[in-house]
């Protein structure tokens, strides 16, 4: 059995659970080391002066802080030893919030929590079936190896998993960090029904062991035809983008492959009362038409330009 990376408690109230922290994941990335070309001779990194290109031992390195160009505020490890998290040995829960509505961006990295002993099973079940039947977990800050973690408990099955979080300030804002978001760009209803039909024709059920490294593959197999003096075999080329003009094209081969009905428009219906209707569902209808400028028109001009389009009933179906 594996042994705990940290023991403590996890306490709620005044409800205190000893329990132990058990790495619940495992790297299997395949390492290299670094050689000269030509030779076995290792490579290695080196702890060198920038200034005089001379190496400095470990212990003649302390750290700076940069607050200008140049300029460094000079902190020895003592010092930030004296200011690290305390040896807690307390998770403590000061809050519960509903899991559905954390964002699962904020999640990094998972672990297993144990009960300490058989003693303490009876409290750990507590812990673990209230939180799985209300699906809230646990917010709480503890300290492991010398680093400060904001963490959330919750139920996983029949145990209890920790999982670390980023905090809100570590988040980046996807506005400001990826290029050509769209803003108003708009599929149009016959492309989002056939996206839609293609992803309802690629379901399938979530099996963990379908699912592997195929790169770790293929550098074991190069390192083994390269043992054995064979060719090596390269990858494909990427394929090509999908433009605009060929969207639809793209939609209805990837269903034909998929054994999927292509897509097509219903006849046309009779017109709707859309004088009855709110501006929410006009702007609703006018989507599904493909409307341009809808997002600015008031509620009459909705209707106008529906009206214009003389199809207000459209709706789409499958066909084979």
């Amino acid at each position: 059995m594996a042994r705990p990376i940290w023991t403590g408690t996890v306490s709620f109230g005044l409800v205190t659970v000893p329990v132990g922290v058990y790495a619940a994941t495992e790297d299997h990335s395949l390492h290299f080391r670094q050689l000269q070309r030509g030779t076995s001779d290792r490579v290695r990194n080196l702890r060198v002066n920038e200034r005089t290109g001379k190496e400095v031992e470990y212990g003649d390195i302390v750290k700076g802080y940069e607050v200008a160009e140049g300029e460094y505020v000079v902190i020895e490890p003592a010092e930030l030893d004296g200011i690290s998290p305390g040896r807690s040995k307390t998770i403590e829960i000061n809050g519960f919030v509903e899991l559905e509505k954390v964002d699962p961006i904020f999640f990094d990295k998972t672990y297993y929590l144990g009960p300490r002993g058989k003693e303490y099973a009876k409290v750990y079940a507590l812990l673990q079936r209230a939180l799985a039947e209300t699906g809230r977990a646990g917010v709480a800050n503890f300290a492991m190896r010398g680093k400060q973690y904001l963490a959330a408990v919750r139920a996983e099955g029949d145990l209890l998993v920790l999982q670390t979080m980023h905090y809100a300030d570590e988040v980046r804002d996807p506005r400001r960090e990826v290029d050509n978001l769209p803003e108003q760009a708009e599929p149009r209803a016959q492309e989002l029904a056939a996206a839609r039909q293609l992803i309802e024709a690629l379901s399938v059920d979530w099996d963990p062991d379908a699912y592997h490294d195929t790169y770790a593959d293929q550098v074991r197999a190069l390192v083994e035809a390269k043992l054995n003096g064979e060719e090596t075999v390269t990858a494909g080329p990427t394929p090509e983008s999908t433009n605009v003009v060929d969207l639809m094209d793209m939609l209805q081969r990837s269903l034909s492959q998929a054994g999927a009905a292509g897509v097509a428009a219903e006849p046309e219906a009779e017109p709707a009362d859309l004088a009855g209707l709110t501006k929410a569902e006009l702007y609703r209808m006018a989507t599904e038409q493909g409307v341009h400028g809808r997002s600015t028109m008031s509620r009459d001009e909705l209707q106008q330009a529906l009206e214009a389009a003389g199809k207000p009933g459209r709706r789409l179906r499958a066909v084979s």
